[in-house]
C-alpha cells in the first residue's frame, strides 16, 4: 500500500495557492459565458456580434497555448503562474476604461487579455501540481486540485447571476431606442458597472496569489540567456501578428483574425529543431492528432450549448435572463455530479467505451432539444420545466466525462519529451469554442438558414428582443449533434486502448 502523502507538508502552502488558481479560472470561464446575453441586451446587438465574446476568450486560449508551453519548458512553473496572473489583472483592469467609454471593442480586447492569463495558468498549474510530491500520488494530487475548478465555476455562475444579469435593465431594444440619450446612457453605464465589478474585484485575490509566488523561490534553476531569448521570441510570434492585424484591419472577421493568430506560434515551433522534432512525434500518433480534433469539437459544443442555453430558456419558457441563469446553474451542477460519478465508474469500465455511450446519449438528448414540444411537465418554485429544457440540462450530464477522457486518450503512451507541447495542442483545441459558438449564432439569427428546413414545423415568427425565432433557435442545435458525433467516433476508434490514464 502506498504510504506517500498526496501533498507533502513542505508543499502544502504552494498547493493551496495553486488550488486557488484552479478555482479562479473556473470563475472566469463561467462568468464569461453569461457576458453574451448581457452584452446582447446592453449594446442591443445580435447573436453574431455578442458571440464575439467567446471568440475573444477561447481564441486567446488557442493563440497563447504554445507560448505557455514554451514558458513552462524554458523557465519554471512559478514564473508561468506569475506571468499568467499578471496578464489576468491587466485585462481585468481594462474593463474600467471599457465601462467608461461604453465600448464593446475595448471589452473585446480586455476579454482577450483576461483569457490569455487563464491560458497561461491552465497550461502551467496542471504540471506544477503534478510536480509537488511523489510521482506515485501525482494523479490523485491533480484530481484533488481539479475538484476546485467546478467549485469556481459555480461561484462564477452565482456572481454572473447576482452581479451582472440581475442588474440588467428589463427594457427591450425597442423601448431603449425610444428613450432620450441621457436616460439610455445612464442605464448602460449602470449595467456595465456591474459587468466590471466581479472582474475587477477578483484582481485582489489574484494579486494576493501573485505576491505569494513572487516570494516563493525555493529550488529554482537559473534561467539561461538562451531560455530568455526563446520565451521572448515565442511571445513575439504569438502577439505581434494579431496586434498588427487588429489595428491594420479593424473590420477583419474576428474568427479569421484568431485563426491567423494561431499561425504565429505554430511557425515558431516549426523553426526550432527540438520543438520541430516534438511536433513530428505528435503528428505521427493518430490517437493524439485525432484527439485534438475531438477536443476541438467537444469544447466547441460545451461552450456553444452553454452560451445559448439562456436564450433557449428565455424563448421556450418565457423566463427572464436572471431566471435563465438558474437553468444554467442546474446544468453545471448536473455536469459536476456526473463527472464525479463517471470518474468512479472508470475504475470498473473502459473510459473510451463509457465516452461512446455518453456521446450517443448526448446526441439523443440534443434531438430532444430540437424536436420535443415546449410542454411544461412540472414547476419548481417559479421555474417551469419542459421536456425539451430537461433534455438541454441532460446534455450537460452527457458532456461531463468528455474533456478529461479525450485528454487522457490523446496523451496516453506519448514520448515524455513531447507531452508538454502535446498538452498545448489540446489547449489550442479550445479554439472550438471561438468558432462553433458563432456558427450556432449565425443559424440562430437567420430564418433562411438551410438548417431551418429541418425545423420548419416550428414557428418562424421573429422575436425582435432576442433576435431569433423558435425555428432558427432549435435548428442551431444541429451543431451539437455534429460535435457529439465526432466525439462518438473518436471514442469508438480508440475504445479498449491502453495508456488512457
Amino acid at each position: 500500500m502506498n504510504q506517500q502523502p498526496v501533498v507533502p507538508r513542505k508543499f502544502l502552502s504552494i498547493f493551496i495557492m495553486l488550488v486557488s488558481c484552479f478555482a479562479l479560472w473556473g470563475i472566469l470561464n463561467n462568468m464569461t459565458d453569461n457576458l453574451v446575453p448581457a452584452f446582447q441586451r446592453i449594446f442591443t446587438m445580435d447573436q453574431s456580434k455578442a458571440g464575439l465574446v467567446q471568440v475573444a476568450f477561447y481564441g486567446a486560449y488557442a493563440v497563447l497555448a504554445i507560448f505557455a508551453a514554451v514558458l513552462a519548458e524554458e523557465f519554471s512553473y512559478r514564473k508561468g503562474v506569475l506571468i499568467g496572473l499578471a496578464i489576468y489583472i491587466t485585462g481585468a483592469l481594462l474593463y474600467i476604461p471599457a465601462c467608461i467609454a461604453q465600448s464593446f471593442d475595448i471589452y473585446f480586447i480586455a476579454i482577450f487579455i483576461v483569457a490569455g492569463g487563464c491560458s497561461l495558468l491552465e497550461t502551467t498549474c496542471n504540471p506544477y501540481v503534478l510536480s509537488l510530491g511523489d510521482q506515485s500520488t501525482a494523479v490523485r494530487r491533480l484530481n484533488f486540485a481539479q475538484m476546485f475548478n467546478p467549485v469556481g465555476s459555480m461561484v462564477g455562475i452565482v456572481l454572473a447571476q447576482q452581479l451582472i444579469l440581475s442588474h440588467l435593465n428589463p427594457a427591450t431594444s425597442e423601448e431603449r431606442a425610444l428613450m432620450d440619450e441621457a436616460t439610455r446612457q445612464g442605464i448602460i453605464h449602470n449595467e456595465l458597472f456591474w459587468v466590471c465589478a466581479p472582474y475587477v474585484g477578483l484582481c485582489a485575490i489574484a494579486a494576493a496569489i501573485w505576491l505569494f509566488f513572487l516570494f516563493k523561490r525555493e529550488g529554482e534553476r537559473k534561467v539561461e540567456p538562451k531560455a530568455w531569448r526563446r520565451v521572448g521570441t515565442a511571445l513575439l510570434f504569438s502577439v505581434v501578428p494579431m496586434t498588427v492585424l487588429y489595428f491594420l484591419f479593424p473590420d477583419m472577421n474576428k474568427i479569421l483574425w484568431v485563426l491567423c493568430g494561431t499561425l504565429g506560434p505554430i511557425v515558431y515551433v516549426v523553426l526550432l529543431p527540438d520543438y520541430r522534432t516534438m511536433l513530428k512525434t505528435l503528428l505521427s500518433a493518430p490517437r493524439y492528432w485525432m484527439g485534438v480534433i475531438a477536443q476541438f469539437f467537444y469544447v466547441g459544443v460545451q461552450i456553444a450549448a452553454w452560451t445559448w442555453m439562456n436564450a433557449y430558456c428565455q424563448k421556450e419558457l418565457g423566463v427572464t435572463p436572471a431566471q435563465g441563469a438558474i437553468y444554467y446553474t442546474i446544468a453545471i451542477v448536473t455536469f459536476i455530479v456526473c463527472r464525479w460519478a463517471a470518474t468512479f465508474l472508470m475504475k470498473f469500465f473502459d473510459p473510451a467505451k463509457m465516452m461512446a455511450i455518453f456521446a450517443a446519449a448526448a446526441i439523443l438528448f440534443t434531438f430532444g432539444v430540437i424536436y420535443f414540444p415546449t410542454k411544461v411537465v412540472f414547476t419548481v418554485g417559479t421555474l417551469p420545466f419542459s421536456v425539451n429544457v430537461i433534455c438541454l440540462i441532460l446534455m450537460s450530464a452527457a458532456m461531463s466525462l468528455m474533456f478529461p477522457t479525450i485528454y487522457g486518450i490523446a496523451l496516453g503512451g506519448l514520448d515524455p519529451k513531447a507531452v508538454k507541447l502535446g498538452a498545448s495542442g489540446l489547449i489550442m483545441s479550445i479554439l472550438g469554442g471561438a468558432i462553433l459558438t458563432p456558427w450556432m449564432a449565425n443559424i440562430i439569427g437567420n430564418n433562411s438558414s438551410v438548417w431551418c428546413k429541418l425545423t420548419a414545423g416550428f414557428p418562424a415568427a421573429w422575436d425582435a428582443d432576442l433576435k431569433l425565432s423558435q425555428m432558427s433557435l432549435r435548428a442551431s442545435f444541429f451543431v451539437p449533434v455534429i460535435c457529439f458525433a465526432v466525439v462518438f467516433l473518436y471514442a469508438v476508434i480508440f475504445r479498449g486502448k491502453k495508456d488512457t490514464h
